[in-house]
């Protein structure tokens, strides 16, 4: 970035098609991973247009297949004249799919990354009002190609000096580990890592007592998970703070957070406003403003609102109007005391154990197959994972298909979150409005009763 190259990130575990047409679409000219990634990486290198070459941290140079050792790029002494950066260049496309639709690439600019941190890195919302070098060991599992593993902990806790224990995938064994041996002060979770750690026998009291912060990121957690976890670690809610916040890929990530000091009753809130954004609820109904107590659409504007959709105008101007909101998608209300509350969404995605899955991605693989008329997914509430993917699926007269050859073909293409864990289900017509939308809040009733 400090070079003004623009970085995008995928998840590993990606199949080999989840990734050709990420890194196509924003014309992705290196690739740099790790041995264990290598394979597929030149498998998508191909099908890339004016591929410069594959950068492989670990390993050692083969220039006939344009492969270059990072160890051996940074022995070379190469002399370059670093660009003058601009603070709105963008630096960094992750994708999201935003309120509806297939991933889209989210430019976000320098400025939106750096603005984040310093909104997040102030008295209110820290410990100790933002000073460095204190020592906190912080644990984490939400990945680094996620927007909030990249700015909300990755770089947000190295500009403060904190040590960062990270693990390269989630196992019970694994983590109890990291808790024995690093004693961490700060957890950073998803509310499936927090169940965990309230309800799995193999978690002991004595492998929670250092833990004095917990933060909940990426789909909000509830009043009794929290009371589980306190049980567990036999602490109050004096000994432990639960901080919550909300955020979205488009707005680097964060807009609300909880301070770190705050009334136990506020519990299940997402926050308050950070530093320099403003808030609206808006109706759904007529678009008035609405005040304390009243749902509506929650927009948002601020430093940190994305520049936009990569090569995506109509994308761009259906999310962020002409005056700067970001329309969320997400239903909200406010207390009397600025606290939002997230109660809905009116977007389509699943949330997946934090993760992001869009219905459009995996109901366009379901319709390759050509005995498929029609199809819908939804996500079903999951205790675990928040919600799971399930398939509505309509065959065309006299085709047949079995919910295990759905399942499986979705599961050949996408990646494991993204598999349809909730179950396969066959209509005769799937329910739609006037407009031709799906009414997903039909299927989710349907799908509860089969």
């Amino acid at each position: 970035m400090r070079a003004g190259l623009v970085v995008t990130f995928a998840n590993p575990l990606y199949t080999a098609d989840e990734m050709k047409r990420q890194f196509a679409d924003c014309n992705v000219k290196a690739i740099a991973t790790i041995e264990m990634f290598m394979p597929i990486a030149a498998q998508v290198s191909q099908a890339l247009k004016d591929y410069k070459g594959t950068i492989w941290v670990g390993g050692e140079d083969d220039k006939a297949k344009g492969i270059f050792g990072l160890r051996s790029l940074l022995m070379a002494d190469l002399k370059a004249d670093l660009p003058t950066v601009n603070s709105d260049d963008v630096c960094l496309i992750p994708y999201s799919s935003g309120t509806t639709g297939m991933p889209k690439g989210v430019m976000l600019t320098h400025k939106n990354l750096v603005s984040n941190l310093k909104q997040v890195h102030c008295p209110k919302v820290m410990k100790y009002g933002g000073e460095k070098g204190r020592g906190d060991t912080i644990l984490t599992v939400p990945p680094f190609f996620h927007i909030y593993g990249f700015n909300g902990i990755l770089n947000y806790n190295l500009t403060l000096g904190y040590h960062l224990v990270s693990m390269p995938k989630f196992t019970p064994d694994d983590y109890i580990k990291c808790l024995v041996e690093y004693k961490p002060t700060t957890l950073f979770v998803v509310p499936s890592l927090l169940a965990f750690l309230a309800t799995h026998p193999m978690v002991k009291t004595e492998h929670l007592q250092s833990v004095e912060t917990v933060m909940v990121g990426a789909a909000p957690t509830t009043d009794s998970m929290l009371e589980k976890f306190l049980l567990k670690c036999e602490k109050t809610k004096d000994d432990i703070t639960l901080l919550q916040g909300y955020g979205m890929t488009e707005s680097a990530p964060v807009s609300l957070m909880t301070p770190y000091v705050y009334p136990h009753n506020k519990v299940g809130s997402v926050g308050q406003l950070v530093c320099s954004t403003q808030g609206r609820v808006v109706s759904l109904v007529n678009g008035e403003m609405l005040g304390p107590h009243k749902s509506g659409e929650l927009w948002i504007r601020g430093p940190q609102v994305m520049k936009g959709y990569w090569n995506n105008e109509a994308a761009t101007k259906e999310t962020v109007d002409p005056e700067g909101w970001l329309h969320t998608g997400d239903v909200a209300y406010y207390d009397d005391e600025h606290y939002f509350y997230i109660v809905d969404r009116t977007k389509e995605l699943i949330k997946v154990k934090g993760n992001q899955v869009s219905p459009t991605e995996i109901e366009s693989v379901i319709m390759e197959q050509p005995e498929v008329a029609d199809v819908a997914v939804v996500g079903m509430p999951d205790p675990l994972a928040g919600e799971l993917p399930k398939a509505f699926v309509v065959l065309k007269p006299n085709h047949k298909l079995t919910e295990k050859q759905v399942y499986d073909l979705v599961a050949q293409k996408l990646t494991k979150y993204k598999h349809l864990e909730g179950g396969v289900a066959f209509l005769d017509a799937i329910p739609r409005n006037a407009a031709g939308k799906i009414m997903r809040n039909e299927l989710k009733v349907l799908g509860r009763k089969k």
